[in-house]
């Protein structure tokens, strides 16, 4: 039966929370003040939206059909001004619970033409059919789209050749996941969970990679079929993809990181780049300076030294593989660095903040996917002598809780 709430505000996933006897009770796609009726989802303090009584002035038509089955979007029902001051409140608040008085620039949007990355799954169905989409909300069921706006024009036909691909695959005990990059010369797609592929699956997929302008296809990584090495453009630079590789959702937002990362670390001439993937930040900051790029992944590092070895204009540049996580980089080794650029994967970089909080390092630029870990490893960059002096968070992956920010600390 459904239970009516009022709704106090939206929390850190993009539900709206209401409080029942102190409890928090949250019930996705609902805004602040709004009265809405919702049934409780079993064992779980997650609730379904069954109807909103008392709609909130701030709310707006979502623009996509799909918004509400699909999980992929959380948020397209506000409006975009409430919306964005609610993403930096984020940040503003999390710093806040971990002590660190900083103020908040704006928050800057960076979806530019939308994501270049997706991973669509496929599973068969009870008719037979090999539907294609995104996971629903809190389910493991396949929502087959027909279109996903928040694309990059570059993705437009991925969804085609997903579907291509999961009929000719035919996924049976478990989703098939395909995922799809737009590099600047054709799709790169790798799938996983297609099992062994005989030689006459092969040649259909070559058909397939002709028809749909597949650059790459490889299957857990390993090369499959390929009809162009995919690249992609950084700066000056021209980078060669591993297969399944790393890439900021958006060209705009791997843009807006790498212009606030170079602005942030100044007049440095001597710059270190920690956790530097296939080198967005590195090959931007050797426009003007030297450049030493350190990351766990071997596939990166090499092809960030095949960018470099064809890029022309650029400062030197070092990569080498080095897992920063049970190796950090020590005050030692960072003695003649004029500032350090690190972006880690959500989980922060503990052990490497620690080092660099023991350093002497005039400037540390920090990237963060994840402002909880960020707050921490800022904490410890604080506690160890640094002042930070500014943070600033973009959005490239609009429509949902999730925030980026670059951050600057000083000695």
């Amino acid at each position: 039966m459904a239970e009516t709430f009022v709704i106090d505000h939206v929390g850190q996933r993009g539900d709206g929370v209401a409080r029942v006897n102190g409890a928090p009770r949250y019930v996705p796609y609902t805004l602040p003040g709004e009265t809405v009726d919702a049934t409780p989802m079993a064992a779980s303090d997650r609730m379904q939206l069954v109807a909103v009584r008392t709609p909130s002035p701030q709310r707006i038509d979502p623009f996509c059909g799909h918004f509400g089955t699909c999980g992929g979007c959380a948020i397209q029902h506000w409006q975009p001004d409430a919306y964005r001051a609610w993403k930096r409140q984020f940040v503003v608040d999390t710093l806040a619970r971990a002590d660190i008085g900083v103020d908040v620039a704006d928050l800057i949007d960076a979806h530019g033409a939308g994501r270049r990355r997706v991973t669509l799954h496929a599973r068969r169905a009870a008719d037979g059919s090999f539907p294609v989409g995104f996971a629903a909300p809190n389910s493991h069921a396949v929502i087959a789209i027909d279109a996903c706006p928040v694309l990059d024009p570059m993705l437009s036909g991925a969804l085609d050749a997903a579907r291509a691909l999961a009929a000719l695959l035919k996924p049976v005990a478990k989703p098939l996941d395909i995922q799809v990059t737009a590099a600047d010369n054709g799709l790169d797609v790798d799938v996983r969970g297609s099992g062994p592929l005989p030689a006459k699956i092969v040649t259909a997929l070559s058909r397939l990679a002709e028809q749909y302008k597949l650059a790459r296809l490889t299957r857990h990584g390993e090369l499959v079929l390929m009809r162009a090495p995919p690249v992609v453009t950084m700066g000056v630079a021209t980078v060669p993809l591993p297969p399944g590789s790393f890439l900021q959702a958006t060209v705009a937002g791997e843009e807006t990181l790498a212009t606030l990362a170079a602005a942030y670390c100044g007049k440095a001439k001597r710059i270190v780049d920690l956790f530097c993937g296939v080198g967005p930040f590195a090959l931007r900051l050797a426009v003007k300076a030297r450049v030493a790029a350190f990351d766990s992944d071997a596939g990166a590092i090499a092809s960030l030294q095949k960018a470099v070895a064809s890029a022309h204009g650029l400062k030197p540049i070092t990569a080498e593989a080095r897992d920063l996580f049970r190796r950090p980089l020590v005050p030692q080794e960072l003695r003649d660095v004029d500032a350090v650029v690190f972006d880690p994967p959500r989980q922060g970089a503990e052990a490497q903040s620690r080092q660099l909080a023991a350093s002497k390092i005039p400037v540390v630029v920090a990237v963060s996917c994840n402002v909880t870990t960020f707050a921490r490893d800022a904490r410890i960059l604080i506690d160890g002598g640094y002042k930070i002096e500014a943070v600033t968070p973009v959005d490239q992956f609009r429509h949902t809780p999730h925030v980026e920010l670059v951050a600057r600390f000083v000695r």
